[in-house]
């Protein structure tokens, strides 16, 4: 339905908790081969990207999320120069990627087509016109065929896909089987960075602590970090591999100097103090992700549906 200027869009956190914000207006609501795209005007959060009914992304904080998605991956390589994006449909993990020099090629794959043209019309401000960089190849097709078929090797691949419903078009890329062909495309210090679901006290075991399990049982290397994003209405987790070195958990002072030395400019969130506080995980966290023994499978798949 589309929405009536001054209705309350009302979101499930969960079966138990809902959020609510005031509408300005509805932009755009259609369904595409894949999924069903609302961007709405919001009172608080500016204009929102919502997916099948969750919110992906909005204009307030929307570079909380982003920013956190790839700069972590960026910094604990050497010279990431090969990219590939998995999904980010709405561009705006293009946006931050772009922010480093030393990236000479990005893939972005990205099942919906449609998506990425209607995030380029009624998103400009998250995009930035990052899809128009000369680094950037974007490909449409479903990334776990993409996956399996190319030749290509990445120094740093990002999975930004939208939470793993029975009916979206991603739960697929939360497999271990997927992990296992990333693995193979990913070269020898390779990174990967995914975006693993909520880490609230009520949300930890929905998707983070098995996509975790997950991802670690093909990548030894691997660790959880998460933040705090309103517009998620919690707080909300990343994993993060690497392929054959231990992660080297850099501090503040070294991560600054990263960002000063390799001139990456406009960061509204990171910086070295904020990476500290992103790896900093609760206990409650800690002790989530030892108990959680789930591994996702292709023919025992994890999906996180909620009542609307």
């Amino acid at each position: 339905m589309n929405f009536p200027d001054g209705a309350w869009i009302i979101e499930p956190i969960s079966n138990d908790l809902i959020q609510a914000e005031k509408i300005l207006s509805t932009l755009i609501e259609t369904k595409t081969a894949f999924q069903e795209v609302k961007i709405i005007e919001g009172s608080c959060f500016g204009k929102s990207l919502i997916l099948d009914g969750k919110t992906q992304s909005t204009e307030l904080d929307e570079y909380i999320y982003h920013e956190s998605i790839v700069h972590p991956a960026m910094m604990f390589h050497q010279l990431p120069k090969n990219i590939l994006i998995i999904g980010g449909g709405e561009g705006a993990t293009l946006r931050e990627m772009i922010k480093h020099p030393s990236v000479e090629s990005i893939i972005m794959v990205d099942i919906d087509k449609n998506l990425i043209d209607i995030c380029k019309e009624y998103l400009p401000n998250h995009h930035q016109g990052s899809f128009d960089d000369s680094r950037v190849n974007i490909v449409i097709d479903d990334a776990f065929k993409f996956v399996e078929n190319t030749s290509d090797k990445f120094d740093v691949i990002i999975v930004d896909v939208p939470a793993p419903l029975e009916f979206g078009p991603a739960h697929h890329l939360f497999t271990l089987e997927f992990y296992e062909k990333i693995s193979t495309i990913l070269k020898n210090e390779g990174i990967l960075c995914v975006q693993a679901g909520a880490t609230g006290p009520s949300f930890i075991n929905q998707s983070f602590t098995a996509v975790l399990n997950t991802m670690s049982q093909i990548f030894k290397n691997t660790k959880g970090f998460h933040t705090f994003i309103p517009s998620f209405g919690t707080t909300w987790g990343f994993g993060l591999s690497i392929k054959s070195t231990i992660l080297d958990q850099k501090g503040k002072t070294k991560i600054n100097q990263i960002i000063k030395t390799r001139k990456i400019n406009n960061l509204n969130f990171y910086d070295g103090e904020t990476h500290l506080s992103l790896f900093n995980l609760p206990k409650y966290v800690r002790d989530s992700l030892k108990e959680d023994k789930r591994i996702i499978t292709m023919s025992n798949p994890l999906f996180v549906n909620f009542e609307t």
